[in-house]
């Protein structure tokens, strides 16, 4: 396991060391040295399938951490910085994550995030979390907010009725 840096400090990509043989592949998907090196504890495990051309988020659950991993398929995954005292407000992160390229990202809280599935096949992502779910403190932003300048692979996606009606991130009120 090796942490990459991204253009947000706190945002992290985990590289898993994958051991390829004829068969396919074996990697540890989460060891404790993953939670320790990222100083977190993970409390519960999510997973979603999207077919192709679906688009998730953006989405923020206040005072949580995830850490992202797609099982099959491959997305374009996002985090977008939402901290209004960050210095890196409203700048994002975006990396392809699959199911062969053995990428994570390290979302921490403070942040959106967003997925769109790449390809023609669907996507399961997982998500290691570091807070249960709390109705009260979920919410979102538009995905196509100009804003945030997001470039995502797909003009037309397939968005949920949440996500549509999701405000720009102008009209947004983020608790602090």
């Amino acid at each position: 396991m090796k942490l990459i840096d991204t253009n947000i400090p706190e945002v992290k990509l985990v590289q898993l060391k994958l051991h390829h043989d004829a068969r396919g592949f074996f990697c540890e998907q989460y060891t404790q040295a993953i939670g320790e090196a990222l100083e977190v504890t993970f409390v519960q495990d999510n997973r979603s399938r999207s077919v192709a051309g679906v688009l998730r988020g953006i989405h923020y659950q206040l005072g949580q951490g995830k850490l992202v991993s797609v099982t099959h398929g491959r997305v374009l995954d996002v985090a977008v910085d939402l901290r209004k005292d960050s210095p890196t407000y409203k700048q994002h992160v975006a990396h392809e994550l699959s199911d062969e390229n053995g990428l994570m990202l390290w979302i921490p809280a403070g942040f959106g995030h967003g997925f769109c599935v790449l390809g023609d096949q669907p996507a399961d992502v997982l998500y290691k979390v570091t807070t249960g779910y709390n109705p009260k403190g979920e919410g979102g932003i538009r995905y196509d907010d100009p804003e945030l300048n997001i470039r995502w692979p797909n003009e037309n996606p397939i968005l949920s009725d949440r996500d549509k009606a999701l405000p720009l991130l102008k009209d947004a009120i983020i608790p602090a």
